[in-house]
């Protein structure tokens, strides 16, 4: 069993009402950008195998795309991290964010599928602003608020998710996978846009001394060096941190094989209509949604690790019951099960994960392993986090070129992987994963 929480600077007697005391600032920015940009996300990521099959792809082509989105991520990830403890964090997190909207705009144009899958490997080099966003939004919360106040952000920030996968559903019904999808990743684009322009206006760096420039030239050396330094890194962190990053690879991992193939086993083998997926997921986080907030009290006043146990347990007993699904209500009740426990996981691994790192190395080590939280059941057709680190990223890829193999296999195989995986985590937190005695700030 997990022991009780030691963490010494948290408070027993907070109450909901005191969860936006500390909104302001970068959070605030990052809540509102968050909800625009959820909202595109969850119109999109449910139907995109859809429309990669609608041009022409089918389960192992999905499987290839997914392959290539995170793999500029292996370059760009340690560079992100490198030059955000040096330079700054806001530079960066914009950059990423006109870089997405560029190669969003190849989604909305693409005639095949091939096109779809050289802009996810474009797509990766986005990931630019992932490091320094985390290590921004860990900056800007104290240790006694980051439960509550990254729950409290992803609630704000999922206001308008509730809706967009059964707008998005209806859509596709009305207009098929290839049209339907073509107009959801143009709605994407501008929203993407949207939050690009807010980040530039009123984003404040928390870094000092941010007038460093690093030369081009010198990147192909900040690379060498972020990699070369990664294992005297790694050794500085203790060894509940490492096995949290364990827990963080199965959970991609989990959802490289599995994201991108519900709403294909819904629709081919239970045989729901694409409005019908969206009303399941619709109702899944309008749940997400009012649970983020009891979850971030029960992540800082029961633990961090205690909550993701429990979390833990929740999907292991849910998520696999899929395959045996056969009506609409069979599949609500899983992906209820799901949103509970990811309102958990989230604010217990991104708190665990800033409480643990200390601020001056937090970018270089959110780009190694993430910012820390994860959704578990991802059905979005994404990997299910905030930011994959660079040491995620092989095993990331692997699973996502094997969960179509899988698929086209067996279409349970996907969540008898995701078994094992859960199974594998529920292990390294119950024995290895503590909260720290004092919090970094």
């Amino acid at each position: 069993m997990v022991p009780p929480p030691q963490i010494s600077v948290m408070s027993k007697n907070r109450s909901i009402g005191n969860a936006l005391k500390f909104m302001s600032g970068n959070i605030i920015v990052f809540s509102i950008t968050g909800l625009l940009g959820n909202f595109a996300r969850s119109m999109v990521f449910p139907y995109a195998s859809l429309y990669i099959m609608a041009l022409g792809g089918n389960a192992q082509k999905i499987g290839l795309v997914n392959f290539l989105r995170p793999l500029a991520g292996l370059i760009v990830f340690p560079i992100a991290g490198y030059i955000a403890d040096g330079t700054g964090r806001v530079k960066l997190i914009v950059l990423g964010n006109y870089l997405a909207v560029a190669f969003i705009l190849m989604y909305v144009l693409a005639p095949r599928w091939e096109i779809i899958a050289i802009a996810a490997l474009l797509q990766g080099l986005s990931v630019l602003g992932f490091p320094p966003q985390s290590a921004l939004i860990a900056d800007s919360l104290s240790p006694a608020d980051r439960g509550r106040g990254i729950a409290t952000m992803s609630t704000i920030s999922s206001g308008l998710s509730i809706f967009a996968p059964y707008i998005a559903g209806v859509v596709v019904d009305l207009y098929g996978p290839n049209a339907g999808v073509r107009a959801l990743y143009a709605a994407m684009t501008l929203l993407y846009l949207a939050s690009a322009v807010i980040h530039v206006r009123f984003l404040k760096e928390t870094m000092p001394n941010t007038e460093t420039r690093v030369k081009i030239s010198s990147l192909p050396r900040v690379l060498r060096d972020a990699y070369g330094g990664m294992p005297t890194l790694l050794k500085q962190l203790p060894p509940s941190l490492l096995a949290l990053a364990g827990v963080i690879v199965l959970g991609f991992m989990a959802n490289g094989v599995a994201s991108s193939f519900w709403v294909v086993f819904a629709v081919e083998e239970i045989g729901l209509s694409s409005s019908r997926w969206g009303f399941i997921l619709l109702v899944e986080t309008a749940l997400r949604l009012v649970m983020f907030i009891p979850g971030g009290l029960l992540v800082d006043r029961w633990g961090r690790a205690r909550s993701l146990l429990f979390a833990l347990l929740i999907s292991l007993v849910s998520i696999p019951l899929f395959i045996f699904a056969k009506s609409v209500a069979s599949v609500l009740l899983i992906r209820s099960a799901v949103a509970i426990a990811s309102a958990i996981t989230i604010p217990a691994c991104t708190a665990l994960m800033a409480d643990t790192v200390p601020r001056e190395i937090r970018a270089r080590v959110m780009a190694a392993i993430g910012q820390g939280g994860f959704m578990l059941g991802s059905a979005g057709g994404g990997t299910g986090g905030p930011g994959v680190g660079f040491l995620i990223t092989l095993p990331l890829m692997m699973a996502s070129l094997a969960g179509g193999y899988l698929y086209a296999q067996n279409p349970a195989y996907p969540w008898f992987f995701v078994l094992i995986t859960t199974t594998l985590s529920i292990v390294l937190t119950a024995f290895f994963i503590r909260d720290p005695k004092n919090a970094e700030i």
